[in-house]
């Protein structure tokens, strides 16, 4: 088989957070097909104990801890250099050099660069053949961040959007394609750097769906009596902290006005200090759990009330495969083409979506039809195909 090196902002395993689900489940299929060689930052300590997981998958791996208060005051060297802060924030001279030593010893032609900041550690070189998944249009997720800021955040971010669109544009310019998560950001990329737009594509997400079925038998977490809105994601990702403070303080309080039986769960690891104090009688917030299959397979419905989101949200994803309803907002189901027969409802304005949480609470209707979408459209098996015909051209 021939050699492929693999370079991940954050190792690919365990596979419980948007972009490690991607990134692991991309390596799991290749690794069926190409002698994979992995570098990656690991910056949760925990994370720590699965690298044999993956050394079982590759040919040869390296991994660097990434301590987030250090990277984040070397990015700073961006403000001085003219980069995004992002390039700063994971430069590295030992991943650098076990990049130009991989390359060497192996004689690599092939690179797969997931997330644009590992582009960095590549230098142009045309006899090198590069595919990068940029998944999102990062740079558009931090001009949504200044948005919702003032001072020097907003100018910092502001900054980020424009710097890193810039070094977005230059990469995929070197790369022969860039992939992205789904067709609206495909469009989003082409508008922004119309000069690539011939060598850009999408892939879609997909879901475990014999891991997220609702033929499995879980216990449950809940009281007996409760009825459960439950929403999943790393609760120190700032779009879903924004999230979850937007439903509970301003949305959650009209559904109990009229449903006293009604509570919102919070499901996921690291809870910000704002997350936790939303905890009282009638709001739970877990923190990491061990699996959260239980929660969705118990809850009366799922939320994802994002109002800064970018690509494909995996959390939607497996709560559909789990056969929930869904109550998102427009940006949480960019990329999933929903449909009028889906047990979905897409609003935005915090009246109708408490409305439409209470009418389902009420009627608590199968949504099987979920499961048979998910299934349909979003396989893992079948999305992995056209990123290994990409890379085999």
């Amino acid at each position: 088989m021939q050699d492929l090196l693999f370079l991940a902002h954050r190792i690919p395993y365990p596979p419980n957070k948007g972009d490690k689900i991607r990134s692991y489940h991309l390596l799991k299929y290749l690794s069926l097909n190409f002698k994979i060689h992995l570098g990656t930052f690991i910056d949760d300590p925990n994370d720590w104990q699965y690298t044999d997981k993956l050394d079982d998958q590759c040919e040869s791996t390296c991994y660097i801890e990434l301590n987030s208060l250090l990277a984040k005051i070397k990015s700073l060297q961006g403000l001085v250099t003219g980069e995004p802060l992002s390039l700063p924030y994971y430069k590295n001279k030992r991943m650098q050099e076990w990049i130009n030593q991989t390359i060497s010893a192996h004689s690599i032609t092939k690179i797969l660069i997931f997330s644009s900041v590992m582009a960095q550690f590549i230098n142009d070189d045309q006899s090198i053949d590069i595919i990068v998944d940029f998944v999102d249009v990062d740079s558009d997720k931090w001009r949504q961040y200044a948005q919702r800021c003032k001072g020097l955040k907003h100018w910092i971010y502001q900054r980020e959007a424009h710097y890193l669109l810039n070094y977005e544009k230059i990469i995929a310019e070197q790369a022969r394609a860039s992939i992205f998560v789904s067709e609206q950001e495909v469009e989003l990329f082409k508008t922004l750097a119309p000069e690539v737009s011939h060598k850009v594509t999408h892939i879609n997400n997909g879901v475990d769906t014999e891991y997220f079925s609702s033929e499995l038998s879980f216990s449950s977490p809940y009281a007996k009596d409760d009825q459960i809105i439950v929403f999943t994601g790393a609760m120190d990702y700032w779009a879903n902290v924004d999230a979850v403070l937007w439903f509970a303080n301003a949305i959650f309080p009209l559904i109990i006005q009229q449903l006293t039986s009604v509570k919102f769960y919070i499901v996921g690891s690291k809870p910000t200090k704002e997350v936790l104090s939303l905890a009282n009688n009638t709001i739970v917030v877990t923190g990491a759990v061990d699996d959260i299959r239980p929660y969705l397979a118990h809850a009366h419905l799922v939320v994802a009330p994002l109002r800064i989101a970018r690509g494909i949200q995996n959390k939607v994803l497996e709560a559909m495969a789990m056969e929930k309803y869904v109550v998102a907002t427009t940006a949480a189901m960019e990329g999933i083409a929903y449909q009028q027969e889906l047990a979905v409802t897409v609003a935005d304005s915090i009246e109708l979506i408490a409305r439409e949480i209470i009418v389902q609470l009420q009627k608590n209707e199968s949504a099987h039809q979920n499961r048979d979408f998910v299934q349909k459209m979003f396989s893992w098996e079948h999305n992995v195909k056209q990123l290994l015909s990409l890379l085999q051209n």
